[in-house]
């Protein structure tokens, strides 16, 4: 695979063209920063409280990127940290990719002046520390399944919460997000190829692992998060996200549905065991679907909770 993975790193940004945080905020040195900063303030005054919640846990989670670099190493084996191999060079690449996405939305929910930002921070310490399994170890294939997963799950989110807040007036917010959107499209790109690639070499071995992953269903990396007072406090997140159309169990099916198609799992020519998790494979997006309108109106009467990150004001 590392030659396939070096004619793929075309799908990195060189920095030197790279987006920064700084091109979507304020800029503090210019003699009009107030002006800027005022107008910055004011257009997120009219972000509703459950966009403002889905945008700090979309903001946490990218934050514990050390967690999600630290379980990709299972795949780049770059033990010494400076490896010249493809696999150790695209890990390192999409790492200062990804840290750009945290580093924004931070910077913007702290500029807005309209969330809790020590309890945010707290929730940010205790999901790195807290840790991060995706369960993928210690086959590489299921490393690559949950990455092509998770990248178009996330794509979706901020693609969406991006749209959302435009209609709320907020066009700076919904730029970061949709440039965020961007990247999670590009990594997605390169992690699809690579399994796709896979299925080509190991169509069984491929085939077992996907199904052996949806079974256990994709765990989400920020499910861990804690903010010091709600141990439930992923799930509340999660419903929220649900509940004001960001990520839904709609999404989570469609995912399954595009990447069985991706990869051609029902096209594939396989025996045994493998036979018999390919019909597993092509049964579950159908699966999901059929019970996601059930999900949303058992989510849609849960009780408003308060969240600490926006000033215990109930979601």
């Amino acid at each position: 695979m590392q030659s396939f993975v070096g004619a793929n790193l075309n799908l990195l940004s060189p920095p030197e063209r790279c987006w920064q945080p700084s091109d979507y905020l304020p800029d503090l040195t210019a003699e009009n920063w107030r002006e800027q900063l005022q107008d910055f303030r004011l257009q997120a005054q009219g972000v509703s409280d459950d966009l403002l919640v889905v945008v700090v846990g979309d903001m946490v989670t990218e934050e514990a990127l050390p967690s999600y670099s630290v379980s990709l190493n299972l795949i780049a084996q770059d033990d010494e940290g400076d490896k010249a191999t493809p696999w150790a060079v695209w890990l390192r690449g999409w790492t200062a990719e990804e840290n750009r996405h945290g580093d924004l939305l931070n910077a913007y929910l702290r500029l807005t002046g309209r969330v809790n930002m020590r309890a945010v921070e707290k929730t940010i310490h205790y999901l790195i520390a807290n840790g991060f399994n995706p369960k993928a170890y210690p086959d590489p294939y299921n490393g690559l399944i949950y990455t092509s997963f998770q990248e178009r799950a996330t794509k979706i989110s901020h693609g969406n919460v991006g749209q959302l807040v435009h209609a709320q007036g907020d066009r700076n917010l919904a730029s970061i997000c949709q440039r965020i959107a961007g990247d999670e499209s590009r990594h997605e790109t390169f992690y699809s190829k690579m399994m796709r690639r896979v299925m080509d070499i190991d169509p069984e071995g491929g085939i077992l692992s996907f199904r052996n992953m949806l079974r256990r269903l994709i765990a989400m990396p920020g499910r861990l998060m804690y903010d010091g007072k709600d141990p439930d406090l992923f799930d509340h997140f999660a419903i929220v996200t649900q509940r004001s159309g960001v990520y839904t169990s709609h999404d989570y099916a469609a995912i399954i549905e595009h990447l069985v198609k991706t990869w051609d799992i029902g096209g594939r020519s396989v025996t045994g065991p493998a036979a018999k998790a390919q019909e597993y494979l092509c049964r579950q997006a159908e699966r999901y679907a059929s019970l996601a309108e059930e999900i949303t109106a058992s989510l849609a009467a849960q009780p408003a909770v308060a969240f600490s990150w926006i000033q215990d004001r109930k979601v």
